[in-house]
């Protein structure tokens, strides 16, 4: 029998389990729920300060309550910040302990507390300026628990009736602040207990973004690709358990049993994904580096139109190659040399989601070093946008140079995706559109698109149409996100060279 332990998360308690729990029991399984002092537990002594450790304590209780007679394994569910308590009790109890799954949560690291994890960056900059004013006595202090139209603040609330809303509005308790202030304190005793992370798609994650972060570097995300853990989707926001109680009661079932998709950890014989061969075959031409800029020259003295190839991301800071190395850029800046363009790839600093605003400055400057160089007709460029470069389009959107002669995006994030909190308006494509005028736009569709992608390109194509913005749409129907070292196939050859003679014709016209 497997016997599992619930911990609910920020402002919530074991009601929210109620639908899950029975549906696990009639799979056969023993199921407990950990109340949380303060949230569906206990209330806290008088004068005591609830903190992450009171937490920490409530779970452990629940485990060796559970393990004291029958010395069963459990396996230990955490959703929101209740991963928080639930890592920080199974560290002292790992023999205890056969897989810790992480509902819709992060990777909570030693030293890091339950703050950092807050999806809404103002909300974490108010938290945090807040216990800085209350100084010592901030532990004792709470958060007042969402009205109803705040939940989005706190996780996607897709799939949620209004009557679960409703409901979850009303059982909601204050969270002890200091709950989320307390560092989380890891001795590694976890390191060899299976882990299973079950996504919600409705949050923004997947398990294919979460491969391609593996594949770029990000350092936080490798241990992502130890055979150990595994992970689950859930088409669904943050709250599984309410908005869909069999299929998160069937996912935990299966992930108790060892099952789910293992993410792959690239080698020698296997290189990552973006770094495959690029899918035509292109010259192997020189490049000048300038910064951070390449250029690719065509033959004789110009001055040639320009082509500038914008990365996506965000990209660890420590990425080897950097992006402006990568196969798809180098690939597409060497193929339109034979168009008589000059291909630039470049590096900027998109990092993080919080990073577009330097990024975008980065891309600006390159630009105008493109320009200025002599041998490039200043009045004749295009730019090119890939994947989560696709913000990076709004200011061009919404105030085209006369210069710019095609604005090109493939497979690109044109809205926020939801788990990114508040973006900056300005990074905002489909609300810039409308201000895009005549300019020519070139939009390369992935038929095999990650769902939450597509949507912000369907939802930039409804606005552009209503805008009637000029928009070509090239579909590479059997394409993945980042099919030119993905895809190797005729259909989406082809779609590439559509793309760029398509954003050919625009730099040869005398005018737009």
């Amino acid at each position: 029998m497997t016997v599992f332990i619930l911990v609910a998360g920020a402002f919530t308690g074991p009601h929210v389990w109620r639908d899950t729990a029975a549906r696990l029991a009639a799979k056969g399984a023993e199921v407990h729920t950990a109340a949380l002092t303060g949230l569906g537990g206990p209330p806290a002594a008088p004068g005591g300060a609830i903190d992450l450790e009171t937490h920490i304590a409530d779970v452990l209780s629940v485990i060796d309550q559970v393990t004291a007679h029958s010395g069963k394994e459990v396996v230990l569910v955490g959703h929101d910040y209740g991963i928080h308590p639930a890592l920080g009790a199974a560290d002292r109890r790992a023999r205890s302990i056969a897989r810790i799954v992480h509902l819709d949560a992060g990777m909570p690291q030693d030293g890091v507390p339950a703050l950092a994890a807050v999806p809404d960056r103002r909300l974490r900059e108010q938290l945090s300026e807040r216990a800085a004013q209350a100084g010592p006595g901030a532990a004792a202090g709470e958060v007042p628990p969402p009205a109803k139209e705040e939940w989005p603040l706190w996780g996607s609330t897709a799939g949620l009736l209004d009557a679960a809303l409703d409901g979850l509005t009303a059982l909601a308790a204050p969270q002890p602040l200091g709950t989320l202030l307390q560092p989380l304190r890891l001795t590694g005793a976890l390191t060899a207990v299976p882990v299973t992370g079950v996504l919600c798609t409705g949050s923004g994650a997947s398990i294919e973004m979460l491969q391609i972060r593996v594949d770029v570097g990000d350092p936080a995300l490798q241990a992502l690709a130890d055979p150990r853990v595994t992970l689950f989707e859930l088409p669904t926001g943050h709250w599984p358990m309410l908005s869909g109680p069999a299929e998160l009661a069937d996912v935990l079932i299966e992930a108790a049993a060892g099952g789910g998709h293992r993410l792959t950890a690239a080698d020698a014989d296997h290189p990552p994904a973006h770094l495959r061969p690029f899918l035509l075959d292109v010259p192997d031409l020189p490049r000048e580096r300038t910064g951070n800029t390449d250029l690719y020259l065509p033959e004789g003295p110009g001055p040639h139109p320009a082509a500038v190839f914008v990365h996506g991301g965000p990209v660890p800071i420590g990425a080897r190659p950097t992006p402006r190395d990568w196969p798809t850029l180098t690939g597409y800046a060497r193929y339109v040399v034979g168009h008589g363009v000059v291909g630039v790839t470049l590096d900027h600093r998109l990092h993080d989601v919080t990073d577009y605003e330097r990024a975008a400055e980065d891309v600006a400057a390159a630009v105008e070093r493109v320009r200025a160089d002599p041998r490039v007709d200043a009045d004749r460029v295009a730019l090119w946008f890939f994947s989560g470069g696709g913000p990076l389009t709004a200011d061009w959107l919404a105030a085209p140079p006369a210069w710019l002669r095609c604005l090109a995006a493939n497979y690109p994030i044109l809205s926020p995706l939801p788990n990114w909190g508040p973006l900056d308006a300005r990074f905002h494509p489909v609300r810039a559109v409308a201000r895009a005028g005549r300019l020519p736009i070139v939009l390369v569709r992935a038929g095999r698109e990650m769902a939450e992608i597509a949507a912000t390109v369907e939802e930039f194509l409804t606005e552009a149409e209503r805008r009637g913005a000029d928009v070509e749409v090239i579909d590479v129907p059997d394409g993945r996100h980042g099919f030119e070292t993905l895809d190797a196939t005729d259909d989406a050859r082809a779609a590439v060279r559509r793309a760029v003679d398509a954003v050919v014709a625009r730099l040869s016209l005398s005018s737009i």
